[in-house]
């Protein structure tokens, strides 16, 4: 049984590679082989080669002054914040929060077994991440040092000790997330913003990852004794992965000791986690006065609910409501620099800068695309806004309002910040508030053109519209090769009739080009979404 349950988690994580969701039917034995080596080529590859990198680059240094234990308690801590962030989020949904808990437990299955494979899945999958950095780490060092057995074996204990660590903090992180959770009536925003800082967080360390390498190899020897004397437990984690036998059984021992710890914790609050209900309150009917909407409003109403109800809407559709105002902070601050720069890079073209700046907003304005996977999340529901009392003009205007509003308001205020710092005439200036606001128009009524000329209804997996579909591809990197196209017509040839008139150019097309496709949405294209 145990192993079933065990196949029947792993079959859950790697279910879109066995499951087209887009097409709602089951993939080829080709292309189940085609994605599994896509993910081997992302894992062993990409990750791989980054942390082989930057093993080449601490190994040598660290090895020849004999700091091969920090070398290892660096590597080796990467390899548990990777293992543990790649599989907290598995520890909180399948080993919690399953979505077929209820089904085991009702099952004739001890639920000790349950938990078992829930924590083998757990396991694996923070054993992957943690995998992409040890093993890179532990064939490097060996390479550079020597191996014998002491390495080689001791090696090996440390990567099960890094997998197990992984393990426990999963469980402990996931038992959080979960407790959290429970509490939470609006999970959305909570998972925007986890998922945000880890990137900005990821970002971070990897633009300052070669200075901290540079920073730690220079000052091996200071760093080395701050550790020993604050904390020699770390000074034993390093030296486990340089062969020291006693270290490795010190921590072999910790690390059993611990996980026989968080099983029993876990034995005994499984249950009441796994079958609680999350937070529930009481509400006492209070007689009051509705406001009433028109149809266009309430339709509005419901576009925005359904797109701050789903997470994967908001990050994959909506990044442009964040960047964009942040763009405007950054051009209010360091603008001006930017715009000398520009203006002295390319000194031949006047008001360069005026013109690669508004470009660059277009170019963030394309970030937002929730007009197009708009009709296609409605899915075999279709029929709801069809057959309601309103036109089918309203129902796609609605749609279209939604990006309209969430794009033009902090492109308002990043227009203003850029038009204050850049210096430029005052039409240029005008022209650099007003184009972008038209090209917002135009991205949102062409993404909803798209939508309805694209559409996909007969998904299973919400994902498939919002990152999968042609129409998605096509508005998405459209917007991108668009806003470069703006960019760089100027410096070949746009120069050349100034920035005043290639700007009002570009706004009358924009323009015009809205109220053409709007046009077509209010009559084929509502139509054709009647038809759907």
């Amino acid at each position: 049984m145990l192993k079933v349950l065990i196949k029947k988690q792993l079959t859950e994580v790697f279910k879109s590679y066995f499951y087209d969701a887009k097409n709602n039917r089951m993939r080829s034995k080709w292309a189940v082989a085609g994605w599994f080596v896509f993910f081997i080529a992302i894992m062993a590859g990409l990750l791989g080669g980054m942390f082989t990198a930057l093993a080449l680059s601490m190994c040598p240094g660290l090895t020849a002054v004999g700091m091969g234990w920090l070398y290892f308690l660096l590597m080796g801590g990467i390899a548990i914040i990777l293992g543990a962030f790649g599989s907290v989020f598995n520890s909180y949904s399948g080993l919690y929060l399953a979505k077929d808990g209820d089904l085991l437990l009702s099952m004739p299955i001890p639920v000790k077994t349950v938990i078992a494979a829930r924590l083998t899945n757990v396991y694996l999958m923070g054993a992957m991440y943690a995998a992409t950095v040890m093993l890179p780490a532990l064939i490097v060092y060996w390479i550079t040092a020597g191996p014998t057995v002491a390495r080689v074996i001791c090696g090996i204990l440390l990567f099960l000790i890094v997998t197990v660590i992984v393990l426990l903090l999963s469980a402990i992180l996931g038992w959080v997330v979960a407790k959290i959770s429970l509490k939470l009536k609006n999970k959305s925003f909570i998972t925007v913003l986890a998922s945000l800082l880890f990137i900005v967080a990821y970002y971070v360390v990897y633009f300052r990852a070669s200075d901290m390498v540079q920073d730690i190899i220079q000052n091996a020897g200071a760093y080395g004794t701050q550790i020993k004397g604050a904390s020699y437990a770390l000074y034993l984690f390093g030296r486990t992965g340089e062969g020291d036998w006693m270290a490795a059984a010190i921590y072999l021992a910790v690390t059993a000791l611990c996980f026989a710890g968080v099983w029993i914790v876990l034995s005994r609050s499984f249950l009441n986690i796994a079958t609680a209900s999350g937070k529930t309150g009481k509400v006492r009917y209070t007689e009051k006065a509705v406001k009433e909407k028109t149809p266009f409003g309430a339709l509005l109403s419901k576009e925005f609910a359904r797109f701050t109800s789903n997470p994967s809407y908001m990050l994959n559709c909506g990044l442009g409501v964040l960047l964009i105002p942040a763009c405007a902070v950054l051009f209010l601050i360091k603008g001006r620099e930017i715009a000398e720069t520009l203006n002295q890079v390319f000194s031949g073209m006047p008001d360069c800068a005026a013109v690669l700046l508004c470009a660059s907003l277009c170019l963030l304005s394309s970030m937002n695309n929730m007009a197009t996977p708009s009709v296609s999340l409605e899915g075999k529901s279709i029929w709801i806004p069809q057959s309601l009392p309103v036109q089918a003009k309203t129902v796609l205007r609605a749609k279209t309002s939604v990006q309209m509003l969430l794009t033009a308001i902090p492109m308002l205020l990043a227009v203003i910040c850029t038009a204050a710092v850049v210096p430029a005439s005052l039409p240029v200036k005008l022209l650099l508030c007003i184009m972008p606001l038209l090209y917002s128009v135009f991205s949102a009524v062409s993404g909803t053109v798209a939508g309805v000329r694209m559409p996909i209804l007969n998904w299973t997996n919400e994902l498939a519209p919002i990152k999968q579909s042609g129409a998605i591809m096509i508005t998405l990197f459209g917007g991108w090769l668009l806003s470069i196209a703006l960019a760089g017509l100027y410096l070949l040839v746009g120069y050349k009739i100034g920035a005043t008139l290639y700007l009002l150019l570009w706004s009358a097309l924009f323009a015009v080009l809205s109220l053409i496709l709007l046009k077509w949405l209010d009559t084929k294209g509502a139509a054709a979404f009647s038809a759907l």
